[in-house]
Parts: structure tokens; sequence; C-alpha cells
């Protein structure tokens, strides 16, 4: 046994009325149009939904029992047809958004709050992920969108630069306060590193870094996130690189200095794959729009 949706609504807003012509006008329908939808209903039923005599048209005990049923039913339905509406125009549904350091403190906040704004529907699903692991994701589909290190080593993401980052050297205060200080004078420190495991791309940038200032670091700590790192280094374990959006964290007792090295650099885009759905495109739409974004090609 099925029932029909436009029924059910027809049976609510008549239960409401408990009048033929003023339900068929709330309805946009013909008065023997209605009349005929709660008859198919009753007879699905196999039982009265009105009782109807002369002028009078009253709920039968059935259609009481039925009546908050049908009536959760039609707003449910409503909100169905409304939900399903906004998902296919990009508006609602749920998006999983990935990203690491120099996103969350240099875009990902700004966007997040104008696209809540835009689309209060959609769920958002935050991931704290390293490069390699969100575009591994997003070619699986288990991600949405990303924020990754350039360039993308994939065909199946699409990518836009929306910032610049820069590998910084990290110190204690008393261990850089001589301002000559370059990375090579640290070649027999030892150095506290963000573990490969947890973003493999920012470890070989530094092993790279180091190898290119004639060393290869002795690496005596390797930790999950920055702010444990970064304690570390102000408590004298070590020194370390770090991306410049670390600086957000105000970290005491340490200092950054700039290794003055163009391959210091690199940039980080949003990233999503190229059979994007409207979701995507609204959330892409959005970062592309914020100001102060990078856009080098």
């Amino acid at each position: 046994m099925s029932f029909s949706l436009d029924a059910l609504r027809a049976f609510a807003i008549l239960a409401e009325e408990l009048h033929f012509g003023r339900a068929a006008i709330r309805l946009h329908l013909s008065q023997p149009a209605l009349t005929r939808q709660i008859q198919r209903l009753e007879d699905d039923i196999g039982g009265r939904l009105f009782e109807r005599t002369t002028g009078l048209v009253r709920l039968s005990p059935a259609g009481e029992a039925l009546l908050e049923r049908a009536r959760s039913l039609v707003r449910e339905s409503t909100a169905f047809e409304a939900l399903a509406y906004q998902a296919a125009r990009g508006e609602a549904g749920s998006l999983r958004i990935g990203f690491g350091m120099a996103a969350l403190g240099a875009l990902l906040p700004t966007a997040i709050l104008a696209f809540r704004k835009a689309f209060p529907n959609v769920l958002l699903e935050m991931r704290d992920l390293g490069t390699t692991r969100q575009i591994d994701e997003l070619v699986q589909g288990t991600l949405d969108v990303g924020f990754i290190r350039l360039p993308s080593p994939s065909e199946q993401i699409e990518t836009i630069p929306v910032l610049e980052e820069e590998m910084l050297l990290v110190a204690a205060q008393s261990r850089l306060a001589s301002a000559r200080l370059r990375l090579r004078d640290f070649r027999e420190d030892p150095f506290v590193l963000v573990s490969r495991s947890v973003s493999s791309t920012y470890y070989d940038h530094a092993m790279r870094l180091c190898h290119a200032a004639g060393f290869n670091p002795h690496v005596v700590q390797e930790v999950n996130e920055w702010f444990t790192g970064l304690n570390l280094v102000r408590a004298g374990m070590g020194v370390s690189l770090a991306p410049a959006s670390t600086q957000r964290m105000r970290i005491p007792g340490i200092r950054y200095r700039s290794l003055e090295d163009p391959r210091a650099r690199w940039r980080v885009g949003i990233a999503w794959r190229k059979d994007r759905w409207p979701l995507v495109e609204r959330f892409v739409e959005i970062v592309r729009a914020l100001p102060g974004k990078s856009t080098h090609a």
C-alpha cells in the first residue's frame, strides 16, 4: 500500500478547513478533484477519513488517528523538496574540507565565515591533513576540497593558487641573537621537525633546504603538530624549520629568521576533483573572491 503525498496534503488541509470548498481553494483544485483525491485515499486505507452529512464535514475516528502522522509526512516532504532544490543548486548538503597550517592561519577562517553566511544549510566537515593525504582523499572522493602545496601531482585534481608560504628558521631567542647567522651555521644543532608521516611534503622540503646549505640535519625529535614542536624549540631542545604561518601561534621565547633562499618559498592552492559538483563550485567561488590572496600562476 502506498499513498500519494498530494492526497495526504489534501487530507491535512481538509481536516483543518472541514469544508470542501475552502480546502479546494487552498489546494488550487476544483472541488470535484479534491473529492476524488479523498475518496481514493479512503479506498486505499479501507475506511472513512471524514464523516459527511448535509452541510457538515468532520473527522472520523480513523481520520483523527491518522491526522498528525499525515501532517508530519507533509512537512517532511516539503522540507525534502526544499533541501533537494538547494542541494541541486549547490546551496545545501555537506562539504568535506582538508587544510594545513598555512590555509588555517591566512585564509580558511575568512572563507568559512563567508561560506556559512551565504549557505547556512551546508554542513562543513573540517579535516587537518597534510598535502599528500589530501590529494589521496580528493582522488578517492572522501574529501571534497583541499588546500595543498602546489603543484599537484594528480591529473584528476584542479587547483587555483591562493597564497604563498615560506619556510623559516626557528630557534630559542638566545640562539638567534646574532643577525648574521644563516642556516649552515646550525649544522651542528639538533633539529626538531614535524614527522614525515604527518607531512611528507614539509619534511622533504626541510631536508632539501638543509642539504642545499651543505649538511644533513641531526633530527633529535619528530612531533605530530607544530604547537608541540615550537615549544620544544623554546625549551632549548633544538632548532627547527617551520612555515611562516606558525608565527600566528605567538609562542614566546622563540625567534624566526628568513633563510633568504627562494627555494624556501612555495605556493598553496585550493584543490578539487575535476568532476566537481555545485557545492564545491560555490566554495571555490567564495575563496577566489577573498581579498588579499595570492593569484600567481
